[in-house]
C-alpha cells in the first residue's frame, strides 16, 4: 500500500509537471529563455532539435506510463488481500462526486465538471497569450513589408494559433480510447467510463483544427496566395497534407453525431478508421520534430491497438448459449482461471460469419470469483448485427459451433460496493446486464468469503413480459437457491406497456450447446498472468529500441546531409522513417511479449480443452436443448419470492431513494438517457445526503 501510494505521489508531481509546461508554452519566459537553454543542452547529433521535444513532452507521459503498469501490478495483489478480509474504504471525495446535470455535457460530477473548466481555462489562456505576444509585434510597418494589411497579418497569426491550441487538445485525445491504458487507472478512470472525454476533445479539437484551416482559406484568398494551399514544402509546413488530415478528420466528425450516429452505427464504426489517415498527415503537416508534441498519448494507443489485433487472431471456445425469448442470448465463454476482471466489464466480440470486420461491445454478465472458468456477455438485439446473431442461434436449424473472437474484458481495476450499506440498482430494459455482473460478485462475496454485503434492491423497467425473463441471467446456470441465501435481494420489476403478465405464451429459455473445436482456446490474460508489468516492459522496451534506432538514423544518415538545419533533409522523409520505426518497435517487443507468454498459458488450454471436451448431449444427433422453465416455476425460489411485478406502470424513483434511511445508500443507475438524469437529479437535490450517485456504462 505504501508503494502504490509513492507510486501515485510521483505521478501527480511529473502529470503536474506535465501540464506546467503546457501552461508556459505560449510565454515569452518559456520560447526565449527555458526551451533555447533546453535545446541548447539536449541538442546532439543523434537527435537533433527532436530531441528536446520527446524530452519535455514525450517521455514525462510514457515514464508515467510504465509507473501505472507498476502501480497496476501492486493493485491486483493488494485488491486480492483486501477481498479476503471485506475490507472497505470510506469515500472521501463523497461530495465532489455528486452529479450535476449540465446541457451538452450530461451527467457529470463536480470533479470532473472542475477538470473541465480548467482544460477550457488552458485553452483560452494559450490562445490569449499567443494573440497577446503575435499582436504585439504586428504594426502597420511591419505589415507592410509582406504586403498586407495589418487586419491581414492579425489573421494570419490567430489562424497559426488555432492550431496551436488545437494540438493541446490532440495531445489529450488519444488516452481516453485506449482499452488497456495504464494512465487511466492511476487517476481512478476507465477507458468505458472516459469515452465521453473523448468525445468532448474530439468536438474541440476538430472545431479549432477547422477554424485553423478556414482561417488560412480566407487569408489565401484575400492576399491572393491561393496557391499556398497546392504546396508541399520539402522543408516546411505541407498545407497539401493539413488539408488532407482536415478532410479525413471533417468526415469523421460528421458522422459523431448522435443522430448520425444511432441511426448508422456501421458508417460511424467505417469512417473512425480515417484516423489513420488523419494522424499520418498530421505528421507530414508539420514534421516529426513538432508531432512530438501529442506523440504520447498516440503512441500508448498504437501499443495497446496491436495488442488488441494479436489477441483477436484467436478464436475462442464458446461453450454454450442461454436464449432468451425476449431476444436476448447470453453467450457462455472457457476462460482461463488466471483471467479475472471486475464487474460492469465490458468485451469486444467479432463473429466472423456474420461480419469479418465489425467489433460490438458488450457488458460482462459474469462474475471472475464466482464462475473462474467461465465467461459470460448478454446480448440483446439492437441493431442489424446483434438480430443477425440471435436470428443464426435461435433458428430451428441452428448451428453446432461458432467461430468468435475477442478483445478484452476490460473495466475498472476494482470495484468497493461493500462501503455502502444498501444498493440501489436501478436499469431500464438492456441497462441491467452490468447489475448481472454486480450481483454475482456479491453471491461470491457472501457466500465463498463469508463477507457482510450491502442490502440489494434491483428496480428494473422492462416493455414487455417476455422482458421479465431478464431475470433469470442473474444466476448462473450452475447456481442454486442457496447461492444466495445470504444476500438480503429485492426486485420491483416494472412492466410499463402490459396490465398483466402474459400467459398465451409459454417463457421458455433454451440453451444450445456447441461443439469443442480443437483449434479454439480458452480466454486467456493477452500477457499473462502479470499483464501490468508486462504492458510496462513492451512500453520501455519499444521506446528505447525506437530511440536507438533514430539515434542511428540521424547520426549516419540525416546528420551528414542536413548537419541539424533543418533546411536540407526532407520533412516528410524524416517523418515517414520515424512513423515507421515506432510501428516496427511497437511490434517486436509487443509479439515477443505475446510469444513468451502465449507459450505458458499453452498446458492451461490443453487442459481446459479436455475438461469441457465432453459437452452433454441430449440425443447422438442432437446439440440443442431446451430448459423448458417457466419463469413462474423456476426452481431458484428464492429469486421469485423475492420480485414484486407491477404492470402498467412505471417506478416512483423519488419515492423508492428518498425512502432509504440508510447512513449510505449507493446508487447505481443504467438505462436510458431520461432515466439516468432522473435519478442524477435525485441524488443531486441536496435532500437527500446519503444517496451517493454512480451512473454506468453499459454495452449491447
Amino acid at each position: 500500500m505504501d508503494a502504490m501510494k509513492a507510486i501515485r505521489a510521483l505521478v501527480m508531481v511529473v502529470f503536474i509537471g506535465y501540464l506546467f509546461i503546457w501552461v508556459m508554452a505560449p510565454t515569452n519566459v518559456y520560447r526565449q529563455k527555458w526551451l533555447p537553454s533546453i535545446r541548447a543542452k539536449t541538442s546532439s547529433t543523434y537527435f537533433g532539435a527532436q530531441g528536446s521535444t520527446i524530452l519535455i513532452y514525450t517521455f514525462p507521459i510514457l515514464f508515467i506510463a510504465a509507473l501505472g503498469s507498476v502501480y497496476l501490478h501492486f493493485g491486483k495483489t493488494i485488491s486480492g488481500g483486501e477481498k479476503e478480509s471485506c475490507s472497505s474504504k470510506k469515500n472521501r471525495l463523497a461530495i465532489w462526486k455528486r452529479p450535476v446535470i449540465i446541457k451538452g455535457l450530461g451527467i457529470v460530477s463536480w470533479i470532473e465538471l472542475a477538470f473541465f473548466i480548467m482544460f477550457i481555462a488552458l485553452l483560452v489562456w494559450s490562445f490569449s497569450t499567443y494573440l497577446h505576444i503575435s499582436f504585439a509585434k504586428i504594426t502597420p510597418k511591419s505589415a507592410a513589408k509582406t504586403g498586407e494589411e495589418v487586419w491581414e497579418a492579425k489573421l494570419d497569426s490567430a489562424a497559426l494559433r488555432l492550431g496551436l491550441i488545437g494540438n493541446i487538445c490532440l495531445a489529450f485525445l488519444f488516452f481516453p480510447v485506449t482499452r488497456g491504458s495504464s494512465v487511466l487507472p492511476l487517476f481512478g478512470l476507465t477507458s468505458e467510463a472516459s469515452v465521453k472525454y473523448h468525445i468532448w476533445l474530439g468536438h474541440i479539437v476538430m472545431t479549432l483544427f477547422t477554424a485553423h484551416g478556414v482561417c488560412y482559406t480566407i487569408f489565401w484568398a484575400v492576399t491572393h496566395q491561393s496557391s499556398e494551399m497546392l504546396k508541399w514544402e520539402k522543408t516546411g509546413v505541407s498545407n497539401v497534407a493539413g488539408e488532407v488530415a482536415l478532410v479525413a478528420g471533417l468526415v469523421m466528425w460528421a458522422t459523431t453525431f448522435p443522430r448520425i450516429r444511432r441511426k448508422m452505427f456501421e458508417l460511424f464504426f467505417y469512417t473512425h478508421y480515417l484516423y489513420i489517415i488523419f494522424m499520418l498527415f498530421f505528421v507530414l503537416h508539420v514534421g516529426i520534430s513538432y508531432a512530438c508534441i501529442t506523440l504520447p498519448g498516440f503512441y500508448l494507443f498504437l501499443v495497446d491497438r496491436y495488442l488488441r489485433f494479436l489477441q483477436s487472431r484467436q478464436s475462442v471456445r464458446l461453450l454454450s448459449a442461454r436464449i432468451l425469448p425476449c431476444e436476448t442470448v447470453e453467450l457462455n465463454f472457457s476462460k482461463s482461471r488466471e483471467l479475472s476482471y471486475t464487474p460492469t466489464s465490458i468485451m469486444f466480440l467479432n463473429v466472423p460469419s456474420i461480419s469479418k470486420v465489425q467489433w460490438h461491445p458488450f457488458t460482462v454478465s459474469s462474475s471472475s470469483s464466482l464462475e473462474p472458468e467461465k465467461l459470460s456477455v448478454a446480448i440483446k438485439v439492437e441493431g442489424g448485427w446483434s438480430k443477425k446473431l440471435f436470428q443464426l442461434l435461435s433458428s430451428p436449424n441452428s448451428v453446432d459451433r461458432l467461430d468468435v473472437s475477442v478483445e478484452g474484458p476490460y473495466g475498472p481495476v476494482s470495484t468497493d460496493f461493500l462501503r455502502h450499506d444498501t444498493l440501489v440498482m436501478v436499469s431500464g430494459g438492456s441497462g441491467i446486464t452490468p447489475f448481472i455482473s454486480i450481483f454475482r460478485e456479491l453471491i461470491f462475496m457472501s457466500e465463498t468469503l463469508k463477507c457482510k454485503t450491502p442490502r440489494i434492491i434491483l428496480v428494473t423497467s422492462f416493455k414487455s413480459s417476455s422482458d421479465l425473463t431478464m431475470l433469470d441471467l442473474l444466476l448462473p446456470n450452475s447456481a442454486t437457491a442457496s447461492d444466495f441465501s445470504k444476500l438480503e435481494l429485492q426486485v420491483e420489476a416494472y412492466v410499463t406497456r402490459e396490465k398483466q403478465l402474459a400467459t398465451e405464451n409459454k417463457m421458455n429459455i433454451q440453451t444450445l450447446w456447441f461443439k469443442p473445436n480443437p483449434s479454439d482456446a480458452p480466454i486467456t490474460p493477452i500477457l499473462g498472468q502479470n499483464s501490468s508489468l508486462w504492458l510496462g516492459v513492451i512500453i520501455c522496451s519499444s521506446f528505447l529500441i525506437f530511440l536507438l534506432f533514430i539515434g542511428i538514423l540521424t547520426r549516419f544518415y540525416i546528420y551528414p546531409i542536413d548537419h541539424n538545419t533543418n533546411k536540407i533533409f526532407s520533412y516528410s522523409t524524416r517523418a515517414v522513417l520515424n512513423m515507421l520505426f515506432i510501428c516496427i518497435c511497437i511490434a517486436i517487443t509487443a509479439s515477443a511479449s505475446f510469444l513468451w507468454n502465449k507459450k505458458d498459458n499453452a498446458m492451461e488450454t490443453k487442459q481446459i480443452q479436455n475438461m469441457d471436451g465432453t459437452t452433454p448431449q441430449a440425443s447422438p444427433n442432437s446439440w440443442f436443448y431446451n430448459a423448458d422453465r417457466e419463469l413462474e416455476s423456476l426452481p431458484q425460489h428464492s429469486l421469485v419470492q423475492s420480485t414484486n411485478l407491477h404492470f402498467g406502470e412505471r417506478p416512483d424513483l423519488k419515492k423508492i431513494l428518498f425512502e432509504r434511511k440508510e447512513s449510505s445508500v449507493g446508487v447505481l443507475v443504467c438505462g436510458p438517457k431520461k432515466m439516468r438524469h432522473e435519478v442524477a437529479k435525485i441524488c443531486s437535490s441536496g435532500l437527500a445526503a446519503n444517496l451517493h450517485f454512480e451512473s454506468i456504462s453499459f454495452s449491447w
